[in-house]
């Protein structure tokens, strides 16, 4: 089985968890409550700008969860807004629209109670937290080619968002 966290559209062998109900949706719940899963339950795990979502002291916890669900050598794929990306492009965009836009990518455009980022990622920080939940073979990719959705996205030309792969060891 492989797990899709915060997905909204089916994929052939992926169950998605998401905080809202829809009918796609197989399992409704919180990225940082993992504990309907049995340990070792998953070949793969997917999360697309959710991290973001949790509060900073459940992050640690919450991928502990992700490692336990995983099998051994399972991979996790993770994209975040990449904070270093869509600061330097906010500093030197003079385009006060456009800056507002950016803004939103890095807080959350607040449109519901779930869309508020609650920490900024770049990949020194997501190395750090993964490597203390035993993830290893934490490394950046440009694309992982699974999903068309956030962690694909260049509003301006570039993506705004940080795509790790890491294992469980």
């Amino acid at each position: 089985m492989k797990l899709n966290i915060g997905g909204k559209l089916k994929k052939d062998g992926w169950k998605i968890l998401n905080a809202q109900e829809s009918d796609e949706v197989d399992y409704v719940g919180n990225f940082n409550d993992l504990s309907r899963f049995e340990e070792e339950s998953f070949s793969e795990v997917y999360a697309s700008h959710v991290l973001e979502h949790i509060e900073q002291k459940k992050i640690h916890p919450t991928l502990l969860g992700v490692n336990r669900i995983l099998k051994p050598k399972g991979k996790f794929y993770i994209s975040v807004p990449d904070i270093d990306v869509l600061f330097k492009f906010f500093i030197n965009q003079p385009d006060k629209k456009i800056r507002f836009h950016v803004m939103r990518m890095i807080f959350g455009a607040q449109d519901d109670k779930y869309d508020f980022h609650y920490i900024g990622w770049n990949f020194e920080f997501l190395y750090d937290f993964l490597s203390q939940a035993n993830f290893t073979q934490i490394k950046k990719v440009n694309s992982f080619g699974l999903f068309n959705d956030t962690s694909e996205y260049k509003p301006y030309g570039f993506p705004i968002s940080l795509n790790v792969i890491a294992i469980k060891q």
